[in-house]
């Protein structure tokens, strides 16, 4: 294998990792069908995830019929609540990641990652996949105070992997933007919960299927 010019590849969590819609989907389902709404299929709602869960719950809301605030703010517990209860019985690896990871260690490149789901649900569902010994390093929303894109959670992630040369990968505008306000470069991935075209992220590459990614930094410029 050609060397790879990283220390520390990060990684963010939901939509980039690992698929969790159907987890979401299931969440707000529960949630929204305690005010008799109908529930939405996962497709339906991968649009509405990606920027937190109010966000997910508003959109959902808002698309079946409309909410007020005290709406919102009593069936947001109700969602938070049951996601804890039910992270990964739906959520699964995208396609490629576990041969991607099993090639950057073997490269001796470490791996981490940064997410803004709270470390609540972070935690438990990287364990409950059987993924935890894989990480150097795992800092979620509520780890350091601030979330992405503030670069201070990808810092702390580099800190606490070791330090080195790294670069993120990710789905959305806080992903990018928080790899750029933190000085490293960045990959967008085309399959994860976007909300408008990849190209509009601006990251520095983009790829469609996680065996793009090792040979992409194999040739990435040192």
């Amino acid at each position: 294998m050609a060397n790879i010019n990283f220390d520390i590849v990060g990684f963010d969590l939901d939509g980039t990792l690992i698929d969790t819609s159907g987890d979401l989907a299931a969440a707000v389902n529960h949630a929204i069908a305690t005010i008799d709404r109908p529930p939405f299929p996962v497709e339906a709602i991968r649009p509405f995830v990606g920027k937190g869960a109010k966000v997910m719950l508003e959109r959902a809301l808002d698309a079946s019929g409309g909410y007020d605030d005290a709406t919102l703010a009593r069936l947001l517990p109700v969602l938070l609540d049951y996601y804890q209860d039910n992270l990964s019985a739906r959520s699964v690896p995208y396609p490629g990641l576990i041969a991607a990871m099993d090639a950057l260690a073997a490269a001796g490149v470490k791996l981490a990652i940064c997410t803004n789901k709270a470390e609540r649900f972070t935690i438990p569902l990287i364990d409950q996949l059987g993924l935890t010994p894989r990480f150097a390093s795992i800092v979620g929303g509520d780890t350091v105070g601030v979330a992405k894109p503030d670069p201070a959670p990808i810092r702390a992630m580099i800190e606490r992997a070791g330090g080195g040369r790294t670069i993120f990968i990710g789905d959305t505008i806080n992903d990018i933007a928080g790899a750029r306000n933190a000085g490293i470069p960045s990959v967008a991935v085309s399959f994860g919960f976007l909300d408008g075209p990849v190209e509009d992220l601006a990251a520095d590459a983009v790829i469609d299927h996680f065996d793009d990614l090792v040979p992409l930094l194999q040739s990435w410029p040192t």
